[in-house]
């Protein structure tokens, strides 16, 4: 059986929710890890982030809460620190959100929103994707 590599949803991030932003930061860099300097804080999802590339085209994302009713908070107290969720890039997030609602499939929000690093993102419903939290972004253009 030949396996093929998947081009048109490649792996944006690993995105791993932690109670530390920069221990955090310390254990990955100690792995070997270089992490952009910039902290960004998305106000809207209440998160501080940290990215590092992995491989060519895929970073991973440390996740920080910025406020105890922040979802990253939530998560953390509800099962502790750990993989978040995974993200895919699309090249149109409108598009494949309509796609996958037709499909009966559930979004965490009715309509994208601005994320980290300029990216448009929503989140498919972690039970409409076997327990799995999956983020779909697009890069926004930057006249």
């Amino acid at each position: 059986m030949e396996l093929k590599m998947s081009l048109n949803l490649p792996l944006d991030h690993v995105a791993i929710a932690v109670s530390d932003l920069e221990s955090s930061v310390k254990f990955y860099t100690s792995l070997g890890l270089i992490f952009e300097t910039k902290r960004e804080v998305v106000e809207s999802q209440k998160v501080q982030t940290a990215f590092a590339p992995i491989g060519e085209k895929s970073n991973l994302e440390l996740l920080a809460a910025t406020s105890p009713d922040s979802p990253i908070a939530k998560f953390i107290q509800d099962k502790g620190p750990g993989i978040h969720h995974l993200c895919f890039r699309v090249e149109d997030l409108e598009a494949k959100q309509a796609e996958l609602e037709k499909l009966g499939y559930r979004f965490t929000a009715k309509a994208p929103f601005v994320g980290a690093h300029n990216c448009l993102v929503n989140f498919v419903h972690p039970k409409s994707s076997g327990g799995v939290l999956i983020e779909l972004s697009q890069k926004l253009k930057i006249p």
